[in-house]
């Protein structure tokens, strides 16, 4: 019997940016279904990129989301009784899974501040090629390279 099909739900823009990046951020800043509570950091954090930088908050959103997402990633294949971590090209929609993730996991490691400034301040520094996330997608890039020998495992 073959496999259930599954479909890709369309996110809606949300009603500020119009924009469905945000509302995936937001959806994925979300703890316990408290969406208005994370909508609050969202918009709050784009407000404070807006006055720290003087630009567009958005123009800064997008060039921080390309900065981060990666271009591979390794994934783990048993061969004969033994792990390898294989190199693998990441498509669109689990680039974007991984973007988010280590831009919510950066901000959420921070101490001390309100989630709104630690969600900024990672934003301000993923769009200018520094922060926590783009460390995390060099680190990614760099143990695939070294794996790059084990590349024909993937099948």
């Amino acid at each position: 019997m073959r496999k259930k099909r599954k479909y890709k739900k369309e996110t809606e823009p949300d009603h500020k940016h119009n924009s469905p990046l945000i509302t995936k951020l937001i959806n994925s800043v979300m703890k316990d279904g408290k969406k208005t509570i994370a909508e609050k950091i969202v918009y709050g954090a784009l407000d404070k990129i807006q006055a720290e930088t003087q630009k567009d908050p958005m123009e800064v959103f997008d060039l921080a989301m390309k900065n981060i997402s990666p271009f591979v990633e390794l994934r783990s294949r048993r061969v004969g009784g033994a792990n390898y971590q294989v190199p693998k090209e990441v498509r669109g929609e689990r680039k974007l899974t991984l973007t988010l993730r280590w831009l919510l996991g950066a901000a959420r490691a921070k101490k001390g501040k309100s989630m709104i400034d630690r969600l900024a301040g990672e934003l301000i520094l993923a769009s200018k090629n520094e922060g926590e996330a783009i460390r995390k997608k060099m680190n990614t890039h760099k143990m695939a390279e070294a794996n790059k020998a084990f590349a024909h495992f993937s099948w």
